[in-house]
């Protein structure tokens, strides 16, 4: 059973870098593009929008939010492109980190503190 998590983790790990390569690839529809830049952008972000040192919430965006995000981004792409993209990514090694998702996630944390800090003084 071991096995079958650490291979189902490293495929999740290949297809997040295939994402990474389809939203920047010509061949790629629009909506797929779309989706698979913000899930890239997500996964390999530096910075969860759920830290995980919140007890069960923090590992949830881990276990379903990113590997459902690849799932459906994979879906929206040609089968002959993502196998290509997956070959790509092999070659590549291992995928860059995202800055832009890790600042979108910082926006979103300092966008929710001011709302709470605005609701606060409200009261």
């Amino acid at each position: 059973m071991l096995a079958g998590i650490r291979r189902w983790a490293a495929a999740l790990k290949r297809d997040v870098g295939v994402l990474w390569l389809a939203a920047r690839d010509p061949e790629v529809p629009l909506a797929a593009k779309l989706l698979a830049g913000a899930v890239a952008a997500y996964a390999l972000s530096p910075i969860d929008l759920i830290p995980d040192f919140i007890p069960v919430l923090g590992y949830l965006d881990d276990l379903l939010i990113v590997p459902l995000g690849v799932w459906a981004a994979l879906r929206l792409i040609p089968p002959v492109t993502v196998d290509r993209l997956r070959t790509e990514a092999a070659a590549r090694g291992r995928a860059p980190r995202s800055r832009i998702g890790a600042a979108v996630i910082v926006l979103l944390w300092l966008a929710a503190l001011w709302l709470g800090w605005r609701w606060w003084t409200r009261s």
